[in-house]
């Protein structure tokens, strides 16, 4: 597992990310695809994943919908189209972080 610093800076992006891949999905959907994607080493908890979901919510890059499932109400969240785009910057700009950070520590990546 990575350190919370790490995954502090990186969950906005990973959250776009998911949900740019796979559309709407609801809190506990996309702590699990983290999960599956990263081969369990990013495991996303509650008390990150909600504050930064309403944060974009609340800056128009994300939309909700809440449906009932029984007696339950589930929100999903999906992108708006700001944050459609925002999201393909965002993995861009990761992405060359990344490569910057091999030539800095001087890491081969395969």
């Amino acid at each position: 597992m990575h350190s919370p610093e790490l995954l502090k800076g990186t969950l906005q992006t990973i959250i776009l990310k998911v949900l740019k891949d796979h559309g709407k999905m609801y809190g506990y959907e996309i702590t699990q695809r983290v999960k599956e994607l990263s081969c369990d080493r990013i495991l996303v908890t509650e008390g990150a994943l909600y504050p930064t979901l309403h944060k974009l919510e609340a800056e128009k890059i994300l939309k909700t919908e809440t449906v009932m499932m029984g007696r339950r109400v589930r929100k999903y969240y999906s992108l708006t189209p700001e944050g459609k785009n925002l999201a393909k910057a965002r993995v861009s700009e990761f992405v060359d972080f990344i490569k910057t950070m091999s030539n800095v520590l001087q890491v081969q990546m395969t």
